[in-house]
């Protein structure tokens, strides 16, 4: 028989959220992310580096690699909807 009253753990989502103004384009989140989610824009920032941006489509699983090796600070995942 099916119980109504038991918690299913909601599929969660993430954000990836970039500071361009901390961000020297160096490409180490780009090249670390496991999931393909990050790839280097064409824009530059204020100092003339190429951010890395989201890839269009892609879905950030949260691990947090990119920020954890970030040496700028430059790079945060977020939960959604928190």
């Amino acid at each position: 028989m099916f119980r109504w009253d038991v918690d299913v753990p909601m599929a969660r989502s993430f954000g990836v959220r970039i500071l361009p103004a901390n961000c020297k384009g160096c490409g180490i989140c780009v090249h670390f992310c496991p999931h393909g989610v990050l790839e280097m824009s064409g824009e530059f920032t204020s100092k003339g580096y190429h951010p890395p941006r989201v890839r269009k489509g892609a879905a950030c699983k949260g691990c947090r690699l990119c920020e954890q090796m970030c040496p700028d600070l430059a790079i945060f995942v977020e939960e959604e909807g928190k």
